[in-house]
Parts: structure tokens; C-alpha cells; sequence
């Protein structure tokens, strides 16, 4: 055996070590939190109704049995609806990432612009309401989520062709949002993102997904097991035949990626994606999408409630699953009580009649009841009436449930048991159960936020040729932006949450200003540009009777002055342009000072004098 037949071996043998080591970790990992998946699983049976079910001392889920056939075992479900109106009013909670720049100048202002449009494109393309829709639901059910925020070098328009024939693709963001059960932090203890050191992300996919990948093929085998199994989408989903009828993914197996911070040892971080006992691959993180453009993990975190010294967060159906199980049980044994009164409960002397044909039919209206001669007559018993104490215990439980949901019944029903009638009370009743929810609001604007920082880091790095995003812009024109790596800037901009507001709010503010006479100049007069803008804002943009042409000049002008920026060509001024608006456009940016070359200055400052040239001829 030469040499390189013996380094060749010892890979290959580091290699299978290495896969070992990290099913091990996988293993340790996941035998340390099977109670929180546990509670997980619990929290979505109570959610979907099956809430007679509970955790047994072993750690698994098992259904609870009746104490007689005859107990009514209905569920009242309370939690649902809690948890729709909770998610309905996080749905609002959609801010919209826009940069703001440092400075007034035109670069930043610029940047600033590009970045924002950037986010937008994305927004829009990858349906990022969607994405936060389902972490949401997440976060609500077990309380917390994830969001995976990778470069996906297969998305993007074709650029060419490689030597093998396959087709060469530009790249583009993808974010996808990730359950609790599919995340494995090295500690549960660590409160922040910030503090996990490791983290493996692990799910089962089919074999044939592995192939397409990694170019590798593996045996693949059927994964039932719960955390793992039932969230993948594969048509290649199956019921077993053997009796089993989990959910099952055959002919699977379970892809595991641990993601590992830069240290002493990988100073670039370590990625390692292990399935089966083969290793698919190791290198450095693959993206520099931190705040100063070090490597950390592509994954940001979402929760309900958070808890402290804990990874994973808290949800309101953790508090309230208690009280479903009380109300349950009173709302029950209350129409068992019920039953007892209506159907009655007959004493029979024994022998005196066929006591199993009464058992089966009950006496229904005219039915004939023989008993023997010289027996008393069966008769009914006196079971009482229903006592006060049961609508008591349901009317404390219900209130309870308003008070560890945070959702009063203004919110949850549209009641008012306050019988607040003024609009001011009834506002402030409907303010409390926001700040109730502050905790679930502000941990989706820092997801939020945090995924809009990472997509422009990943762009920075991965955009190096020259990009083109299409926005609309006022007024509805289609506006083209050309961008690549070094005109993004994610580090020297800040993130501001802007909330869409509805178009009823966006026309009562404005008529509100135009009341106090804000936007008058100072003649009392309005200009054409602010009558354009606050038409657009009113919604009558698109009529051609409604608008000025003094926009499209200024857009006209706008647009000259990128062009003037970065070309080298020399524009003169047209015969139909508002000269006026062009002058007041082009010195403006001449003024801005953004301009630091010289070359772009002395070709707006000509096509400037072109402008005044023909303004005088006019």
C-alpha cells in the first residue's frame, strides 16, 4: 500500500469518525429537550382539539383514559379561538424595513434607497408576509420559531452555462421559516442567539433530495419519529400498512447541518451536513452576515414569551392548557348532571320487570312498562336541581382565561361586558390587550429586523455582478435599479420599522393637514408637486385629469441626474422640458454635494446651461 492509498483511507476513516461524532451530538442534543418536545406536541393536540391526551412519566404522549364508559368526554375549546385572535392581531404587526441614511447628501440618501428597494424586491418575492405568517403560528403554538435566511445559488435568472451543460444561475436570497422541533442549540440555557456557540438543524428529507444536492447516494430507510417526520411537504409521504398510522416519510433520511461559531480552532466557523453515516460536507460558515461582516449563524429567533435562562420560549397555550382541563370537566360532569335530569334515573325492584330490555330502550313516550304483580312500580329518583356552583366554576374559569391569554372579550368575542359606550373607553379597553401583547410584538419587529440586516449582508456578499431590481414607484412608474455588491451598505444604515398603515388612516391624517394649512406654502398657496403628492395619496394618482405633468418633469429630471452620474455621455436638454423644474432638480443635486466627481459635475453643469439656454430662446 503506497502512500497515498494510505492518506486516502485515514480521510476516508476521519470522515466516518466525523459523521459518528456528530450523530452522537445529534443524539445527545435531542435526548436533552425531549421534554420540551413533549409539551410541544401537547400544545398542538390542545390546539386542534384532541385535549384528553397527556405526558406520562416516561416522556411520551399518551391518551387519557375514562374512569367509567358512560363519561362524557367533549371538548370546549377555548384555546383556539384565543390563539386566532392573538395570531390575528400579530398579523398587523408587518413592519416594513426601510433605510434611513446618515446624511442628506445624495450618496447616502442613494444607499439608503437601494437598500430599502432591495428589501422590498425581496419581500416581495419570497412572499415574506407568508414566511413571518408561519413562524408567527409557530411562536403562538410552542413558543418559538426560526427563521433560516441562506443564499440559494439554484434561484436567480440564468447567466450562462458551465462545462458540464448545467445551466449557471445568479443566486438570491431565500428565508424560510423553521418549527422548534427542527433546531438543536448546544445549550438550553443560552437566552439569545448571541450566546449559542453550536447549533444543528435537522430534518427528514428523501433520498432522492440528498442525490440531487450532494451527488451522493445514501440507503434510505422509514422515518416515523414525531419532531422529525410529519412537517416535511415530499409527495413521498405514506400510511404504513404494518398497523403503525404515524406519519412516515419512506425511503428517507435525516439530514443533519451543524453550524459552529468561529473559534480558536476554525477562526471562519465550521459547517458540517452529515445524513446517515456519511459526511456530505465540511468548511467554513458560507456567509459573512454579521453586524461588521463576520461569519455567525443564519438563523434568527422568534418567540411567544421568552423565559429567562431559556433558549426556547413560552406560549400562552402552555398557560392555559390548566384551564382547559378544568373547564372541560365542569362544562361536562354540568350535562352529565344535565342528562340525569331529563332522562332520569329509575329505581327497579329486582326481578320486577326485564331490567335489560328498560336499559336499552329507556322510556320513550308511550311505551308500556309491565312489572310484576305485588312489586312497587318503578319509579323515578329525585336527583335535584342543577346546583349554582357549577355555573359559578364555569364563569371563574372563563374569566381566568382572559386573564393568562391577555385576550379580553372585547378583543376575542366583540363584547363589551364592561358596557363602556364612550369611543375613548372602549379605545383604551382595546389598548390594554395590545400593551398585554408587547412582548410577542417586539420579539417579531427584532426578528424582522434582524432577517432584513441579513439579506442585505448576504447581497453585499454574493452580488458582485451588476443586479437589476424593478419597483414602482409614486404614482405607479416603474423605476429600474442597477446595483451590485458595492453600492449596498448594511452596515453604515439603520433599520426603522415603518407599519402600513390602512388607506382610511393615510387620507385621515392628510385631510387633518391640510386642516391645520401645514402644507400651504408661505403665501397660503400649494405647489404642484404637493398637490400631485397628496393626490396620489387620496388614491386618484392613476386619473389623467387628476395629476399635473410638473411630476413628470421632476421625475424626468431625476433621472437625467443618475444618468449624468454615471455615464459618460452628454445630455442635452429637450424642447418640451419645464425648464424651470429641471433647473431647480439639477442645482439641487449640484448643491448636495454628493457628487465627488468632477467629471459628473461638469456634465450636469452643462446640461444645466442647456436648460437655460433654451429657457431663454422660449
Amino acid at each position: 500500500m503506497n502512500k497515498q492509498q494510505t492518506e486516502e483511507k485515514m480521510e476516508e476513516k476521519r470522515r466516518r469518525d466525523l459523521a459518528r461524532e456528530i450523530q452522537s451530538d445529534f443524539a445527545t442534543r435531542r435526548e436533552a429537550r425531549r421534554q420540551l418536545e413533549c409539551g410541544w406536541q401537547l400544545n398542538m393536540n390542545f390546539l386542534s382539539g384532541n385535549q384528553y391526551c397527556e405526558v406520562s412519566p416516561a416522556g411520551d404522549l399518551k391518551e387519557e383514559d375514562a374512569e367509567f364508559y358512560w363519561q362524557s368526554r367533549r371538548c370546549f375549546n377555548h384555546i383556539a379561538p384565543t390563539v386566532e385572535t392573538r395570531l390575528a392581531r400579530l398579523s398587523k404587526v408587518r413592519p416594513t424595513l426601510a433605510v434611513r441614511p446618515f446624511s442628506d447628501s445624495d450618496e447616502d440618501m442613494k444607499t439608503a434607497r437601494l437598500s430599502s428597494n432591495i428589501l422590498k424586491a425581496v419581500k416581495g418575492r419570497v412572499d415574506l408576509d407568508k414566511v413571518i405568517t408561519r413562524a408567527t403560528l409557530w411562536s403562538e403554538t410552542c413558543g418559538t420559531a426560526f427563521y433560516k435566511i441562506i443564499w440559494n445559488f439554484e434561484d436567480g435568472k440564468v447567466i450562462g452555462v458551465d462545462d458540464t451543460g448545467h445551466s449557471v444561475h445568479e443566486g438570491d436570497v431565500n428565508v424560510v421559516a423553521l418549527s422548534p422541533f427542527e433546531i438543536y442549540p448546544d445549550s438550553l440555557s443560552a437566552e439569545d442567539m448571541d450566546e449559542v456557540k453550536s447549533l444543528i438543524h435537522a430534518k427528514a428529507v428523501p433520498v432522492s433530495e440528498i442525490k440531487e444536492r450532494f451527488g451522493v447516494e445514501i440507503a434510505g430507510r422509514r422515518i416515523s419519529e414525531f419532531p422529525l417526520a410529519p412537517y416535511s411537504s415530499s409527495s413521498a409521504w405514506k400510511r404504513p400498512m404494518d398497523g403503525d398510522f404515524r406519519p412516515a416519510l419512506a425511503d428517507a433520511e435525516i439530514l443533519i447541518e451543524r453550524y459552529t461559531r468561529p473559534n480558536g480552532e476554525f477562526p471562519d466557523g465550521r459547517l458540517e451536513i452529515v445524513a446517515g453515516d456519511t459526511l456530505l460536507y465540511e468548511g467554513a460558515l458560507p456567509y459573512r452576515n454579521g453586524d461588521r461582516g463576520e461569519r455567525v449563524l443564519p438563523f434568527v429567533r422568534q418567540t411567544c414569551v421568552a423565559l429567562a435562562g431559556a433558549f426556547f420560549g413560552t406560549s400562552v397555550v402552555d398557560r392555559m392548557i390548566p384551564l382547559q382541563r378544568a373547564y372541560n370537566a365542569v362544562r361536562n360532569r354540568k350535562h352529565e348532571f344535565l342528562n340525569r335530569l331529563s332522562a332520569g334515573v329509575i329505581a327497579v325492584e329486582d326481578g320486577s320487570l326485564d331490567a335489560e330490555e328498560l336499559a336499552d330502550d329507556g322510556l320513550y313516550p308511550g311505551k308500556v312498562l309491565v312489572y310484576r304483580q305485588g312489586s312497587p312500580a318503578p319509579a323515578f329518583l329525585d336527583c335535584g336541581k342543577l346546583p349554582a356552583e357549577f355555573a359559578e366554576e364555569e364563569e371563574r374559569i372563563a374569566g381566568e382565561f382572559i386573564l393568562v391569554s391577555g385576550m379580553s372579550e372585547i378583543s376575542r368575542n366583540s363584547a363589551n361586558p364592561t358596557h363602556v359606550t364612550s369611543a375613548t373607553g372602549l379605545q383604551l379597553l382595546i389598548d390594554q390587550d395590545q400593551n398585554r401583547m408587547q412582548m410577542s410584538v417586539e420579539s417579531v419587529e427584532r426578528a424582522v429586523k434582524e432577517t432584513g440586516k441579513q439579506i442585505l449582508h448576504l447581497y453585499k456578499q454574493f452580488a458582485s455582478a451588476k443586479r437589476l431590481v424593478r419597483m414602482t414607484g409614486t404614482g405607479g412608474e416603474t423605476e429600474l435599479f442597477y446595483f451590485s455588491a458595492s453600492d449596498i451598505s448594511a452596515d453604515d444604515v439603520q433599520f426603522e420599522t415603518e407599519y402600513e398603515r390602512t388607506p382610511e388612516q393615510i387620507r385621515e391624517d392628510i385631510l387633518y393637514l391640510l386642516e391645520l394649512g401645514l402644507l400651504r406654502d408661505e403665501k397660503g398657496n400649494f405647489s404642484d408637486e404637493t398637490r400631485n403628492r397628496v393626490l396620489d395619496a387620496l388614491g386618484f394618482g392613476s386619473l389623467e385629469t387628476a395629476r399635473d405633468v410638473s411630476a413628470l418633469h421632476l421625475k424626468k429630471a431625476e433621472r437625467e441626474n443618475v444618468m449624468l452620474a454615471q455615464e459618460d455621455a452628454e445630455l442635452e436638454a429637450d424642447e418640451y422640458d419645464d425648464h424651470a423644474i429641471h433647473i431647480s432638480e439639477h442645482t439641487r443635486a449640484l448643491l448636495s454635494g454628493a457628487e465627488q466627481n468632477e467629471a459628473a459635475k461638469a456634465r450636469i453643469v452643462r446640461h444645466l446651461e442647456s436648460h437655460r439656454r433654451k429657457g431663454e430662446e422660449k
